[in-house]
Protein backbone atom coordinates (compact mmCIF):
# COMPACT_ATOMS: atom_id res chain seq x y z
CA UNK A 1 0.00 0.00 0.00
CA UNK A 2 0.76 3.31 -0.82
CA UNK A 3 2.22 5.88 1.91
CA UNK A 4 1.71 9.36 2.16
CA UNK A 5 4.37 11.27 0.90
CA UNK A 6 6.23 13.31 4.18
CA UNK A 7 8.38 15.21 2.11
CA UNK A 8 8.01 15.12 -2.22
CA UNK A 9 10.98 14.48 -4.22
CA UNK A 10 11.79 17.43 -6.39
CA UNK A 11 8.49 18.94 -6.31
CA UNK A 12 7.38 20.75 -9.54
CA UNK A 13 5.14 23.46 -10.54
CA UNK A 14 3.00 22.31 -14.07
CA UNK A 15 2.40 26.30 -14.87
CA UNK A 16 5.18 25.86 -18.11
CA UNK A 17 8.12 26.53 -16.06
CA UNK A 18 11.62 24.94 -17.06
CA UNK A 19 13.00 21.77 -15.56
CA UNK A 20 14.56 21.68 -12.24
CA UNK A 21 17.93 21.06 -13.72
CA UNK A 22 19.14 24.43 -15.66
CA UNK A 23 20.04 23.26 -19.66
CA UNK A 24 23.69 23.96 -19.72
CA UNK A 25 24.79 25.72 -23.81
CA UNK A 26 27.84 22.97 -23.82
CA UNK A 27 27.53 19.35 -23.55
CA UNK A 28 28.32 17.88 -19.94
CA UNK A 29 31.41 15.53 -19.81
CA UNK A 30 30.54 12.45 -21.69
CA UNK A 31 32.07 9.64 -19.48
CA UNK A 32 31.35 11.32 -16.00
CA UNK A 33 34.41 9.23 -13.37
CA UNK A 34 32.72 7.01 -11.23
CA UNK A 35 33.27 8.93 -8.12
CA UNK A 36 31.04 11.81 -9.83
CA UNK A 37 28.71 9.41 -10.69
CA UNK A 38 27.66 8.26 -7.49
CA UNK A 39 28.17 11.95 -5.88
CA UNK A 40 25.21 12.51 -8.38
CA UNK A 41 23.31 9.27 -8.18
CA UNK A 42 23.73 7.61 -5.14
CA UNK A 43 21.91 9.53 -2.67
CA UNK A 44 18.80 9.59 -4.79
CA UNK A 45 18.54 5.57 -5.57
CA UNK A 46 21.59 4.46 -3.30
CA UNK A 47 24.58 2.30 -3.77
CA UNK A 48 22.78 -1.07 -4.36
CA UNK A 49 21.22 0.18 -7.88
CA UNK A 50 23.70 2.06 -8.91
CA UNK A 51 26.37 -0.91 -8.42
CA UNK A 52 23.94 -3.76 -9.86
CA UNK A 53 23.44 -1.50 -13.28
CA UNK A 54 26.67 -0.78 -14.09
CA UNK A 55 28.05 -4.36 -13.05
CA UNK A 56 25.13 -5.66 -15.73
CA UNK A 57 26.22 -2.49 -17.87
CA UNK A 58 29.48 -4.36 -18.10
CA UNK A 59 28.83 -7.88 -18.37
CA UNK A 60 26.02 -7.43 -20.68
CA UNK A 61 24.80 -4.67 -22.43
CA UNK A 62 26.13 -5.92 -26.02
CA UNK A 63 24.44 -9.59 -25.26
CA UNK A 64 22.48 -10.64 -28.39
CA UNK A 65 21.03 -13.61 -26.38
CA UNK A 66 19.97 -14.31 -23.42
CA UNK A 67 19.60 -11.43 -20.76
CA UNK A 68 16.34 -9.44 -20.19
CA UNK A 69 12.52 -10.55 -20.82
CA UNK A 70 13.25 -11.33 -23.89
CA UNK A 71 15.92 -14.35 -25.48
CA UNK A 72 16.79 -12.54 -28.92
CA UNK A 73 17.77 -8.94 -29.18
CA UNK A 74 18.02 -7.86 -33.28
CA UNK A 75 19.61 -4.26 -31.74
CA UNK A 76 22.62 -6.19 -30.54
CA UNK A 77 23.24 -8.53 -33.63
CA UNK A 78 24.93 -5.70 -35.76
CA UNK A 79 25.94 -7.97 -37.95
CA UNK A 80 22.73 -8.54 -39.33
CA UNK A 81 22.39 -4.60 -39.91
CA UNK A 82 23.77 -4.60 -43.23
CA UNK A 83 22.18 -7.40 -44.65
CA UNK A 84 18.68 -6.05 -43.66
CA UNK A 85 19.69 -2.73 -45.58
CA UNK A 86 20.88 -4.54 -48.63
CA UNK A 87 17.48 -6.82 -48.77
CA UNK A 88 15.16 -3.57 -48.45
CA UNK A 89 16.85 -2.29 -51.17
CA UNK A 90 16.35 -5.22 -53.43
CA UNK A 91 12.85 -4.48 -52.94
CA UNK A 92 12.81 -0.73 -53.84
CA UNK A 93 12.18 0.13 -50.21
CA UNK A 94 15.04 1.04 -48.64
CA UNK A 95 14.83 5.09 -50.17
CA UNK A 96 11.03 5.27 -49.42
CA UNK A 97 11.51 3.72 -45.79
CA UNK A 98 14.38 6.30 -44.88
CA UNK A 99 12.14 9.18 -46.12
CA UNK A 100 8.92 7.46 -43.81
CA UNK A 101 11.43 7.76 -40.97
CA UNK A 102 11.55 11.16 -41.32
CA UNK A 103 7.64 12.09 -41.51
CA UNK A 104 7.25 12.19 -38.06
CA UNK A 105 3.68 12.59 -37.02
CA UNK A 106 1.53 14.55 -33.96
CA UNK A 107 -0.36 12.54 -32.93
CA UNK A 108 -3.78 13.25 -30.02
CA UNK A 109 -4.88 11.14 -27.60
CA UNK A 110 -7.20 12.01 -23.94
CA UNK A 111 -7.43 10.10 -20.73
CA UNK A 112 -10.59 9.81 -18.76
CA UNK A 113 -9.78 10.02 -15.18
CA UNK A 114 -12.87 9.70 -12.82
CA UNK A 115 -10.22 11.03 -9.68
CA UNK A 116 -8.90 13.60 -11.62
CA UNK A 117 -8.51 16.73 -9.90
CA UNK A 118 -10.34 19.94 -11.31
CA UNK A 119 -7.41 21.78 -11.78
CA UNK A 120 -5.97 19.66 -13.82
CA UNK A 121 -8.39 18.90 -16.20
CA UNK A 122 -7.68 19.53 -19.91
CA UNK A 123 -3.57 19.30 -18.89
CA UNK A 124 -2.02 18.06 -21.40
CA UNK A 125 1.54 15.80 -21.83
CA UNK A 126 3.93 15.54 -24.61
CA UNK A 127 5.12 12.23 -24.76
CA UNK A 128 8.59 11.43 -26.93
CA UNK A 129 10.27 7.77 -26.96
CA UNK A 130 12.75 5.90 -28.66
CA UNK A 131 14.69 9.31 -30.17
CA UNK A 132 17.76 7.02 -31.28
CA UNK A 133 19.25 10.24 -31.97
CA UNK A 134 22.22 9.66 -33.24
CA UNK A 135 21.23 7.07 -35.85
CA UNK A 136 21.53 9.32 -38.71
CA UNK A 137 22.85 13.01 -38.29
CA UNK A 138 19.68 14.15 -40.01
CA UNK A 139 17.13 12.78 -37.73
CA UNK A 140 17.18 15.59 -34.74
CA UNK A 141 16.18 18.20 -37.39
CA UNK A 142 12.93 16.46 -38.38
CA UNK A 143 12.17 16.13 -34.70
CA UNK A 144 12.82 19.72 -34.49
CA UNK A 145 11.11 20.26 -37.27
CA UNK A 146 7.36 18.75 -35.81
CA UNK A 147 8.21 20.25 -32.66
CA UNK A 148 8.50 23.66 -33.60
CA UNK A 149 4.87 23.44 -34.50
CA UNK A 150 3.62 21.80 -31.56
CA UNK A 151 2.19 23.90 -28.52
CA UNK A 152 0.05 24.24 -25.79
CA UNK A 153 1.16 21.16 -23.49
CA UNK A 154 2.33 21.44 -19.57
CA UNK A 155 4.77 18.91 -19.47
CA UNK A 156 7.04 16.75 -21.82
CA UNK A 157 8.15 13.21 -20.54
CA UNK A 158 10.79 11.20 -22.50
CA UNK A 159 10.34 7.53 -22.01
CA UNK A 160 13.94 6.32 -23.30
CA UNK A 161 16.37 4.79 -25.74
CA UNK A 162 18.17 7.93 -26.27
CA UNK A 163 21.58 6.43 -28.44
CA UNK A 164 21.01 4.19 -31.05
CA UNK A 165 23.76 1.51 -30.10
CA UNK A 166 23.47 -0.04 -26.75
CA UNK A 167 27.08 0.38 -25.84
CA UNK A 168 29.92 2.03 -26.01
CA UNK A 169 30.18 6.06 -26.86
CA UNK A 170 27.19 7.95 -26.13
CA UNK A 171 28.15 11.68 -26.55
CA UNK A 172 26.72 12.20 -30.08
CA UNK A 173 23.46 11.46 -28.56
CA UNK A 174 23.82 13.59 -25.84
CA UNK A 175 24.56 16.49 -28.50
CA UNK A 176 21.70 15.81 -30.66
CA UNK A 177 19.26 16.03 -27.78
CA UNK A 178 21.02 19.03 -26.34
CA UNK A 179 20.17 20.42 -30.18
CA UNK A 180 16.38 19.41 -29.72
CA UNK A 181 15.52 20.62 -26.21
CA UNK A 182 15.78 24.14 -26.53
CA UNK A 183 12.27 23.48 -28.73
CA UNK A 184 10.83 21.82 -25.72
CA UNK A 185 8.24 24.33 -24.29
CA UNK A 186 7.63 22.81 -20.87
CA UNK A 187 9.35 20.69 -17.70
CA UNK A 188 11.04 17.48 -19.13
CA UNK A 189 11.19 14.12 -17.46
CA UNK A 190 12.22 10.86 -18.78
CA UNK A 191 13.60 7.32 -18.23
CA UNK A 192 16.34 5.04 -19.21
CA UNK A 193 15.30 2.40 -21.97
CA UNK A 194 17.75 -0.59 -22.82
CA UNK A 195 19.65 1.03 -24.92
CA UNK A 196 20.63 3.65 -22.43
CA UNK A 197 23.60 3.56 -19.85
CA UNK A 198 23.24 5.26 -16.17
CA UNK A 199 26.32 7.15 -17.11
CA UNK A 200 24.49 9.29 -19.21
CA UNK A 201 22.07 10.35 -16.34
CA UNK A 202 24.17 13.27 -15.59
CA UNK A 203 24.37 14.36 -19.00
CA UNK A 204 21.07 14.17 -19.68
CA UNK A 205 20.44 15.90 -16.63
CA UNK A 206 22.53 18.79 -17.12
CA UNK A 207 20.69 19.72 -20.35
CA UNK A 208 17.58 20.02 -18.56
CA UNK A 209 16.34 16.23 -18.40
CA UNK A 210 15.09 14.66 -15.05
CA UNK A 211 15.81 11.37 -15.35
CA UNK A 212 13.32 9.20 -13.01
CA UNK A 213 15.20 5.90 -11.45
CA UNK A 214 12.49 4.69 -9.41
CA UNK A 215 11.26 7.50 -8.49
CA UNK A 216 8.08 9.96 -8.25
CA UNK A 217 7.92 13.03 -8.33
CA UNK A 218 4.66 15.53 -7.39
CA UNK A 219 3.31 17.70 -9.46
CA UNK A 220 1.05 21.04 -8.76
CA UNK A 221 -1.35 23.14 -10.29
CA UNK A 222 -3.67 25.01 -8.73
CA UNK A 223 -3.01 23.75 -5.19
CA UNK A 224 -3.77 20.29 -6.35
CA UNK A 225 -1.26 17.36 -7.36
CA UNK A 226 -0.94 14.46 -9.44
CA UNK A 227 1.96 12.06 -9.70
CA UNK A 228 4.55 11.54 -11.88
CA UNK A 229 6.70 7.66 -11.04
CA UNK A 230 9.56 6.29 -13.31
CA UNK A 231 11.13 2.84 -13.42
CA UNK A 232 14.63 2.18 -14.53
CA UNK A 233 14.74 -0.22 -18.14
CA UNK A 234 12.68 -3.08 -17.10
CA UNK A 235 12.61 -4.93 -20.54
CA UNK A 236 16.99 -5.92 -21.14
CA UNK A 237 18.47 -4.37 -17.63
CA UNK A 238 15.29 -5.40 -15.58
CA UNK A 239 16.56 -2.73 -12.98
CA UNK A 240 13.10 -1.32 -12.29
CA UNK A 241 11.42 -1.08 -8.67
CA UNK A 242 8.39 -0.20 -9.09
CA UNK A 243 7.17 -0.40 -5.00
CA UNK A 244 10.47 1.74 -4.35
CA UNK A 245 8.84 4.29 -7.49
CA UNK A 246 5.47 4.40 -5.93
CA UNK A 247 5.85 4.28 -1.77
CA UNK A 248 5.40 8.13 -1.84
CA UNK A 249 2.62 8.04 -3.50
CA UNK A 250 -1.07 8.79 -1.42
CA UNK A 251 -3.46 6.11 -1.91
CA UNK A 252 -6.40 7.58 -3.99
CA UNK A 253 -4.06 10.49 -5.66
CA UNK A 254 -3.66 10.11 -9.48
CA UNK A 255 -0.67 8.84 -10.53
CA UNK A 256 0.92 8.66 -14.16
CA UNK A 257 3.97 5.74 -14.82
CA UNK A 258 6.86 6.25 -17.14
CA UNK A 259 7.99 2.43 -18.54
CA UNK A 260 10.19 2.48 -21.25
CA UNK A 261 8.74 -1.10 -22.22
CA UNK A 262 5.07 -1.74 -21.54
CA UNK A 263 6.17 -5.03 -20.15
CA UNK A 264 4.96 -3.87 -17.14
CA UNK A 265 1.28 -3.44 -17.68
CA UNK A 266 0.48 -6.17 -14.88
CA UNK A 267 2.50 -4.98 -12.15
CA UNK A 268 1.77 -1.54 -12.85
CA UNK A 269 -2.13 -2.18 -12.73
CA UNK A 270 -1.49 -4.02 -9.27
CA UNK A 271 -0.34 -0.96 -8.18
CA UNK A 272 -2.57 1.20 -8.45
CA UNK A 273 -1.03 3.71 -11.43
CA UNK A 274 -4.10 4.78 -13.22
CA UNK A 275 -1.86 5.93 -16.55
CA UNK A 276 1.26 4.06 -18.45
CA UNK A 277 2.99 5.66 -20.80
CA UNK A 278 5.32 3.16 -22.39
CA UNK A 279 7.30 2.95 -26.02
CA UNK A 280 10.24 0.24 -26.85
CA UNK A 281 8.84 -1.32 -29.29
CA UNK A 282 8.32 0.99 -32.30
CA UNK A 283 4.83 -0.62 -33.24
CA UNK A 284 7.07 -2.65 -34.96
CA UNK A 285 8.95 -0.21 -37.59
CA UNK A 286 8.86 -2.31 -40.32
CA UNK A 287 5.34 -3.87 -40.66
CA UNK A 288 3.24 -5.57 -43.35
CA UNK A 289 0.26 -3.05 -45.07
CA UNK A 290 -2.17 -3.25 -42.79
CA UNK A 291 0.13 -1.91 -39.84
CA UNK A 292 0.93 -5.54 -39.10
CA UNK A 293 4.20 -5.92 -37.02
CA UNK A 294 7.04 -8.72 -38.09
CA UNK A 295 8.91 -7.72 -34.34
CA UNK A 296 8.02 -6.47 -31.53
CA UNK A 297 10.90 -7.06 -29.18
CA UNK A 298 8.50 -7.60 -25.86
CA UNK A 299 7.13 -9.98 -23.67
CA UNK A 300 3.36 -8.31 -23.73
CA UNK A 301 0.33 -9.19 -25.72
CA UNK A 302 0.16 -6.95 -29.06
CA UNK A 303 -2.59 -5.43 -28.20
CA UNK A 304 -0.74 -3.72 -25.36
CA UNK A 305 2.40 -2.82 -27.47
CA UNK A 306 1.10 -0.46 -29.64
CA UNK A 307 -1.57 2.56 -28.89
CA UNK A 308 -3.93 3.11 -26.45
CA UNK A 309 -4.85 0.19 -24.28
CA UNK A 310 -6.29 -0.87 -20.92
CA UNK A 311 -5.70 -3.73 -18.31
CA UNK A 312 -7.95 -3.94 -15.51
CA UNK A 313 -8.24 0.23 -14.39
CA UNK A 314 -5.04 0.98 -15.73
CA UNK A 315 -5.01 2.94 -18.85
CA UNK A 316 -2.13 3.04 -20.89
CA UNK A 317 -0.21 4.10 -24.08
CA UNK A 318 2.52 2.91 -25.85
CA UNK A 319 3.92 4.85 -28.62
CA UNK A 320 5.63 3.98 -31.49
CA UNK A 321 8.44 6.70 -31.25
CA UNK A 322 9.82 9.21 -33.10
CA UNK A 323 13.16 7.63 -33.92
CA UNK A 324 14.37 4.11 -35.51
CA UNK A 325 16.74 1.36 -34.61
CA UNK A 326 19.06 -1.03 -36.71
CA UNK A 327 18.11 0.51 -39.82
CA UNK A 328 16.94 4.33 -40.49
CA UNK A 329 13.87 2.87 -42.15
CA UNK A 330 9.98 2.57 -41.23
CA UNK A 331 7.24 0.85 -43.16
CA UNK A 332 3.89 0.72 -43.08
CA UNK A 333 4.49 2.13 -39.22
CA UNK A 334 5.01 6.11 -39.41
CA UNK A 335 6.71 7.70 -36.03
CA UNK A 336 4.84 10.04 -33.95
CA UNK A 337 5.12 12.23 -31.05
CA UNK A 338 1.66 12.32 -28.85
CA UNK A 339 -0.01 14.40 -26.95
CA UNK A 340 -2.13 13.09 -24.32
CA UNK A 341 -4.50 15.14 -22.38
CA UNK A 342 -6.13 14.41 -19.08
CA UNK A 343 -9.52 15.20 -18.62
CA UNK A 344 -11.97 14.42 -16.00
CA UNK A 345 -14.85 11.68 -17.04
Amino acid sequence: MRRAMSTPPSPQPASGARAAFPRSSSTATPSPSDSALYAHLEPRIGRCHLNQRLGIENDFEARVFGQGRTFFHIENWYSIHGLMRQFLRMMWLHDQGRKNARHIQVRHHTFFLKNLPVAFDGYTILHITDLHLDMAADLPDALIEVLAGVEGYDLCVLTGDFRAQTFGPYAAAIKALGRVLPFIKSPAYGVLGNHDSIRMVPALEDLGVRILLNEAVRLERGGKAVYLAGIDDPHYYRADNLEKAADGIPDHAVSILLSHSPEMYRHAAYANFDIMLSGHTHGGQICLPGRIPLMLNAKAPRAICRGPWRYQSLQGYTSVGSGVSVVDIRLNCPPEIVLHRLRRG
